[in-house]
């Protein structure tokens, strides 16, 4: 029997969208926002699912956001940290962070001599501080301190790669980006922490080391009065003799707890004796800058000797913009007036600019007699010049103590303000006596200026006999001592060699004199940046870097 065959429904084709009735783009538009695309798709699952993880960290995290007078922060358990660097690689990797760029570090505290063997690894980031360093000593505003987390921030947009706040930091958490031209640090996943998401480095802790919490945040003076290492490496009982900073500086929001850190600890590279960056833009600022406003106040309207101070000064100002990385930034330095030293180190030599720039025009007014002057103008430029020249002196010296304020308020034992001054100042002496000499060469000019150039020696060389005991505890000082006359005594030698030189030259001719104390002062302040000790977190063992 013939098998029927049977018509199958014909399929009914999807309407047609009326052309005539609209737009064409419209229309297509209007069937986009109905298609499933693979991106669309995701969106949704990924809205709709639970993050990777969230049961493993739900834990480690506040579920709620931090009340009145609280902020978040991290809370590292030293019995469970194993050095693993997950936290390291995690923090790297989930950041998008340049391949020598790390906001997370791991070191080691190693029992001191009175001791047994002991070790602790130490996890550690920013610390959130209460009250941040970073952000007091930023001169354009580039840092801030969430009001709600009290997570501190670093604005990209607004940093002009002065650096100054990784000189502030005592933690050396700041780190600069070459690529950028920024600085640039932890900001706890803020983004993460938003969404209910833990950081990074909570989640890639194989132990649970790494958690945030919600602590109290408080700058009352009782607090800071209080504040010491032993709020943070609870509950060791440090000194400064352990290399380990003093947190009533920033009041740092870390919690360590768990394993008791005896108070014999120490950073393991405590006593690795590498110079730190030289900062060679900052080197010719200083140095330049001093010497050509010491010249400047002995000028007495000498037409040589004030375009050569004029020239010397404009140097080193023009050497102060290759240390930004951002320069085209810097006019907005206004910000930070009310707490960074930087900033009103700026406005200061902004207010000097013009003091050499009409020097040097006094002095040479004289050599065009040409000119048309207006007699009454004629009379009153000895008054204008004298006026100038005093200036020189008192706006000379504000803008030095503005830098030697700058490096003061790092809170770094080097750079502390008797040290700081006797090298700054010491330079403009030197140099205001240097001038003298030039223009009035004598016995006795020649004898001021030995004595000015020796007298700022007795810091440099009473520091240097911190060194020269090998039995001697180590302290900051101590370890600045053993690098001028270790790694750095080629250096530490040119610089004394050249500056007896330029004491002898001085009684034969001062003009040779000044080019050799320019470079006596150069290796001076190479010095002054490299053998300071940089305070910041127990690093660890290996080849150590410079801060």
């Amino acid at each position: 029997m013939p098998a029927t065959l049977q018509r199958l429904p014909a399929l009914k084709s999807a309407p047609k969208p009326d052309i005539e009735q609209g737009n064409l783009i419209d229309q297509l538009l209007a069937e986009q926002k109905q298609l499933q695309t693979p991106v669309a798709r995701f969106s949704e699952v990924h809205h709709k699912r639970k993050p990777d993880l969230a049961d493993h960290y739900r834990s480690l995290i506040p579920l709620t956001k931090p009340g009145e007078g609280e902020q978040y922060a991290f809370e590292v358990s030293l019995d469970r940290c194993t050095g693993c660097k997950a936290c390291v690689s995690a923090c790297h990797s989930l950041n998008g962070l340049d391949d020598e760029e790390a906001w997370r570090d791991v070191g080691a505290l190693l029992g001191g001599k009175d001791a047994p063997g002991w070790q602790q690894t130490v996890t550690t980031a920013c610390h959130h501080c209460a009250d941040p360093g970073c952000m007091n000593g930023c001169p354009v505003g580039a840092y801030e301190k969430e009001k709600d987390t009290g997570i501190v921030r670093h604005l990209d947009d607004q940093c002009i790669g002065c650096s100054y706040c990784i000189l502030k930091c005592p933690y050396d958490v700041p780190k600069y980006s070459k690529k950028r031209g920024i600085v640039r640090k932890c900001d706890m996943c803020h983004q993460r922490l938003a969404e209910g998401e833990a950081p990074a480095c909570v989640q890639a802790c194989p132990t649970e080391a790494i958690r945030i919490v919600k602590v109290a945040r408080d700058k009352t003076p009782e607090a800071r009065k209080k504040a010491s290492f032993a709020d943070l490496f609870q509950p060791a009982n440090h000194s400064i003799e352990s290399a380990i900073p003093v947190s009533s500086i920033t009041l740092p929001t870390t919690r360590y707890v768990g394993r008791e850190v005896p108070a014999s600890a120490t950073a393991a590279d405590v006593e690795a004796l590498v110079p730190q960056h030289a900062h060679w833009p900052l080197v010719f600022m200083l140095m330049l800058t001093q010497a050509g406003a010491g010249l400047l106040m002995t000028s007495s309207g000498n037409t040589a000797v004030t375009l050569t101070a004029t020239g010397i000064f404009f140097a080193g100002m023009g050497a102060s913009v290759f240390h930004l990385g951002q320069p085209l930034k810097a006019w907005r330095f206004f910000l930070g007036l009310r707490t960074s030293w930087l900033s009103r180190e700026i406005l200061a030599f902004s207010m000097f600019v013009p003091i050499p720039v009409a020097l040097a025009a006094f002095s040479l007014l004289p050599h065009f007699p040409q000119l048309p002057i207006p007699h009454f103008v004629a009379d009153l430029l000895p008054l204008a010049s004298r006026i100038t020249s005093l200036s020189t002196i008192a706006v000379g010296l504000v803008a030095v103590f503005t830098s030697v304020m700058i490096y003061h308020d790092t809170k770094r034992s080097l750079w502390r303000f008797p040290l700081g001054a006797a090298r700054f100042f010491g330079t403009v002496a030197s140099f205001a006596a240097l001038g003298n000499a030039i223009i009035h060469p004598s016995a006795i000019s020649s004898a001021v200026f030995m004595a000015a150039v020796l007298l700022k020696m007795v810091p440099e060389l009473r520091l240097l006999q911190l060194g020269e005991d090998e039995d001697e505890r180590w302290s900051p000082d101590v370890h600045s001592a053993r690098l001028q006359l270790g790694p750095l005594g080629p250096i530490l030698r040119s610089r004394f060699a050249l500056a007896f030189i330029s004491l002898v030259v001085a009684f034969i001719q001062p003009w040779f004199a000044l080019p050799i104390l320019l470079l006596a002062e150069l290796f001076e302040r190479q010095i002054y940046f490299q053998s300071v000790q940089a305070p910041k977190m127990p690093g660890n063992f290996g080849p150590k870097r410079h801060h």
